[in-house]
């Protein structure tokens, strides 16, 4: 079987490097899952060559985890990957159980409602849910990656975590934080996080664009490990404090009704 000139019985690549690499090639086809994704596109977000990609979409592709489509040529995730993904999901899945809640608040408030999970030292946008409100904010969307603690859903995150894991958070995003996002300095971000821990919700005055606001509460599971975010963004003049009250109330009762639907999927395997 052939593939961009390539035999699909190509020798396989090994080594751990290979492993990451190729793990990062599928996580970039992932982030693309409705249009797709071409052979350019994964070279610039992947920062790997165009002979060592086409080599791991091989691989992947061997495995059922990829595959392209004949016409258009963009890659998508395979069979094999959205098996994988349903067995994941029994776990580690929350768009889900969060669904309903987006909706709600999306419509109740007019604003753009979110849900993040952390990715290693990132946070990843599961899904962003517009609400009606014609004036939109420069905010998350959804596959999008922040480094942790950027954002109000990320920064509600990072919040939860342990003093230690914060530090190794910061110093892991030190580099990005300085080039990208210069509001975000690690004493900035130590500031953020004792102000969340204190108020109990995280809150973005416009760090990231002006005038695009946010306000975040973290998700737990049963055990209580973070499963998530719960996020909503909204230009500054509808994040008034008598609002933002408001808003935030409807955050954490939306909260607490994803953590008790976590909370019963988990319920048969926390008492075995």
């Amino acid at each position: 079987m052939e593939h961009d000139g390539i035999s699909l019985d190509a020798p396989k690549a090994a080594g751990a490097q290979t492993v990451d690499r190729a793990l990062a090639v599928l996580s970039a086809v992932g982030r693309h899952s409705t249009d797709g994704v071409s052979l350019a596109e994964l070279v610039g977000e992947t920062a790997l060559n165009k002979p060592t990609v086409r080599r791991l979409l091989l691989a992947l592709m061997r495995g059922r985890m990829v595959e392209q489509n004949a016409g258009t040529r963009r890659y998508f995730l395979g069979e094999e990957a959205y098996i994988l993904g349903t067995f994941a999901a029994q776990r580690h899945g929350i768009l889900e159980h969060c669904s309903q809640s987006l909706t709600r608040l999306a419509r109740d408030t007019g604003d753009a409602a979110f849900v993040s999970v952390r990715r290693g030292h990132s946070s990843l946008c599961l899904h962003r849910e517009e609400g009606s409100y014609p004036i939109r904010t420069h905010a998350l969307t959804t596959g999008q990656l922040h480094p942790l603690g950027v954002g109000a859903g990320s920064l509600a995150m990072l919040s939860a975590l342990p003093d230690p894991e914060v530090e190794a958070v910061l110093d892991a995003n030190a580099a990005v934080l300085a080039s990208d996002y210069p509001e975000f300095s690690q004493d900035a971000l130590r500031k953020h996080i004792a102000i969340t821990r204190e108020n109990g919700f995280a809150l973005n005055p416009g760090l990231i664009y002006p005038d695009s606001w946010g306000l975040g509460v973290v998700l737990r599971r049963s055990d209580g490990a973070i499963a998530g975010a719960l996020s909503l963004a909204a230009i500054e003049s509808r994040m008034q404090p008598a609002r933002r009250a408001e808003l935030l109330g409807q955050l954490q009762r939306h909260a607490r009704t994803i953590e008790d639907s976590l909370a019963r999927l988990y319920a048969p395997r926390l008492g075995t």
